[in-house]
């Protein structure tokens, strides 16, 4: 049985990119975050702002990260399967 993984890697390329791409926006936004604890003033807007971005950011990037290796998985597995089927194994 012949059976075309290319759609599946090129899906697969695109989330992982997605992911890459995440941790480099994560990256950028932590930059401008206060490591500073503020216990007196309370938390400034930005530093509550940015830790909402980065909250986001984060579970976005846990969701596409679980999708890209079940995904490689599953096309790995699915190349596995056909290549033993062609050689007899």
């Amino acid at each position: 049985m012949n059976f075309n993984l290319i759609p599946f890697v090129a899906l697969w390329s695109v989330i992982a990119l997605a992911v890459l791409g995440l941790l480099a926006w994560r990256k950028i936004v932590s930059s401008k975050e206060d490591d500073q604890l503020h216990v007196l003033d309370g938390a400034t807007t930005d530093q509550v702002i940015v830790a909402s971005k980065l909250d986001t950011i984060d579970k976005w990037g846990k969701i596409l990260t679980v999708v890209a290796v079940v995904l490689g998985l599953l096309i790995a597995a699915a190349y596995v399967i056909e290549n033993m089927g062609t050689r007899g194994l």
